[in-house]
């Protein structure tokens, strides 16, 4: 039974993609940082274990005390999961390569599927006073991506514009349909968003059309360019609004996270 007296809990939404090399952890890391460029507070959930959005933002494994791992299989409270990232108002649940055993160890778990949910309604979360939770998911459609499903109220999933892009994301929304069937009903999709296109490439224009044509306004009207500063930044372990401000790829990532918080702003509005 909820308690009433808590305070809302944030928006959970999974960022996710069976396919590798598509800008999953890019746009979770970017979106994160324009979220908080635009007022919001921020807590990333790395939930892949190659912990690239925790190298992304700044930190070392060594650094990473406690992790994903921890949060779900350890019940860890999340207070002593959670760390500060170079950005005030983000923080990050890292991940480490233990994360990469936790599928085999999931298939014994009764609550195998709502541990991370459990573990993000603690009410030692509240101290953070979040506006939302983006999770990092694993390039694979396994446990830890059907956990982040069914603690998320949505999946944003993002699409890179090349040849058989849709083709993968029918087993991705079948996924969604049978985690909404089976664990959260009210799991929706956020929306699709094309990355690393290339507007003087016919072929990604006419994945756009593709996409819009077969997913209407599931598809944001934005689009993540192919931008070089979107590659370099990781390397310095900064999000591109930091690393280079007045990039391409820095105005559409803000752009992106306008446009999702006006998406919520309506649905907010409509009751």
């Amino acid at each position: 039974m909820s308690d009433p007296t808590r305070p809302p809990g944030p928006r959970i939404i999974a960022v996710a993609n069976q396919k590798g090399g598509v800008g999953k952890t890019t746009t979770a890391i970017n979106l994160a940082a324009a979220l908080v460029e635009a007022g919001q507070r921020v807590l990333l959930v790395d939930l892949d274990p190659q912990g690239n959005a925790s190298t992304g933002l700044g930190l070392e494994t060594e650094d990473r005390k406690s992790s994903t791992y921890e949060l779900i299989l350890e019940d860890a409270p999340i207070s002593s999961v959670v760390q500060e990232t170079g950005i005030e108002g983000l923080w990050i649940c890292p991940a480490t390569t233990d994360l990469s055993s936790a599928d085999m160890e999931l298939v014994s778990n009764e609550k195998r599927s709502f541990l991370l949910h459990d573990a993000l309604r603690q009410p030692d979360i509240d101290a953070f006073a979040l506006d939302y939770v983006l999770i990092d998911c694993p390039p694979s459609l396994n446990q830890l991506t059907v956990n982040a499903m069914v603690a998320a109220h949505s999946v944003l999933v993002p699409l890179q514009a090349e040849f058989f892009a849709l083709e993968g994301l029918s087993q991705l929304m079948l996924t969604i349909r049978e985690v909404r069937q089976s664990a959260n009903r009210d799991l929706r999709i956020e929306g699709v968003v094309l990355t690393m296109y290339d507007v003087r490439n016919n072929l990604s224009q006419l994945v756009e059309a593709d996409a819009r044509n077969t997913l209407g306004e599931l598809v944001f009207r934005t689009m993540i360019p192919r931008n070089v500063r979107v590659s370099e930044a990781p390397s310095y372990a900064m999000p591109v609004t930091s690393y280079d401000s007045g990039s391409r790829g820095a105005t559409a990532y803000r752009a992106l996270a306008s446009e999702l918080l006006a998406r919520h702003a309506a649905a907010n509005s409509r009751g």
